[in-house]
This record gives C-alpha cells, sequence and structure tokens, in this order.
C-alpha cells in the first residue's frame, strides 16, 4: 500500500474560454463527495427495507487563500454561466498529485457557489463549490 500526502493534491478548472488552468497555488482543501440515490421497493410483509440503485450524484468543495488571480478567474465563469455563454466547466482533480500513473477525476461542473471571506484578525479566504453534472471519469495522469 502506497498512502500519499495531501499536500500534493491538483485541481484544475476550465476559465471561461475553455482552457483547465491549475488553481492548485490558491487551494488548501479539496473534497469530491459521490453518492447514487437510491428507491425502496420493501413491499407489505417484509421485515427488512429492500432499495434498487439510482441516479449517481457528486459535488465539489474547495477552499484555499484569496487571490486576484483566482478571483478574475471565478468571477469570468459565474460571468459566462449566467450569461449562458457557457454551460459548464471542465475539472481534473488528482488527490495524490499528478504524476504519471496516479488517479485522476474529471468531468464536467456548475459552480454554485463561490465565496470570499475577510475576517479582521485572519487571512482573506474563498471557498468554491461545484455541482457535477454527468459521469465523472477516473482514470490517471499520463
Amino acid at each position: 500500500m502506497a498512502f500519499r500526502h495531501g499536500k500534493n493534491a491538483v485541481f484544475k478548472l476550465d476559465n471561461s474560454s475553455g482552457t483547465l488552468v491549475d488553481l492548485s497555488a490558491y487551494l488548501d482543501e479539496a473534497s469530491l463527495p459521490r453518492s447514487i440515490e437510491t428507491g425502496e421497493t420493501t413491499t407489505f410483509g417484509s421485515s427488512a427495507k429492500t432499495y434498487i440503485t439510482g441516479l449517481s450524484d457528486a459535488t465539489i468543495s474547495l477552499s484555499g487563500k484569496f487571490d486576484s488571480t483566482l478571483d478574475s478567474h471565478m468571477s469570468g465563469i459565474i460571468s459566462a454561466l449566467s450569461a449562458g455563454t457557457i454551460d459548464s466547466v471542465s475539472f481534473e482533480y488528482g488527490a495524490e498529485g499528478s504524476a504519471s500513473g496516479r488517479v485522476k477525476y474529471s468531468g464536467e461542473a456548475v459552480v454554485t457557489s463561490y465565496e470570499v471571506s475577510s475576517p479582521v484578525a485572519d487571512v482573506v479566504t474563498c471557498s468554491i463549490e461545484l455541482q457535477v453534472t454527468g459521469a465523472i471519469t477516473r482514470g490517471t495522469w499520463a
């Protein structure tokens, strides 16, 4: 088993022109929770619930340090999504880094939230929430 440190994580997100940009230098946390809906099929006389699987779903949560370059990137995406000039943005996420052969998740997503926070006694931060649209591809970095 080869465990990896989170400091090597990589996250790339399209800009409003459709070019993947590495945002790793601004981020300090990324998560990719995935779920599958279930439909209950339990009938009368059963002593335990039964289910069938339904649709899969995923979101992405990012947080990090505020920077005007990152802010410009996110503002461009939000403007393009709001104007309808783009429907989604591509992403690539390497939880253990981007060295050849390591796991890479990729797909399309919609930005659902971008927040900037300025605490009086701390560093200015930001958070980004994405809703994945369609399937996530699990591959490896080349």
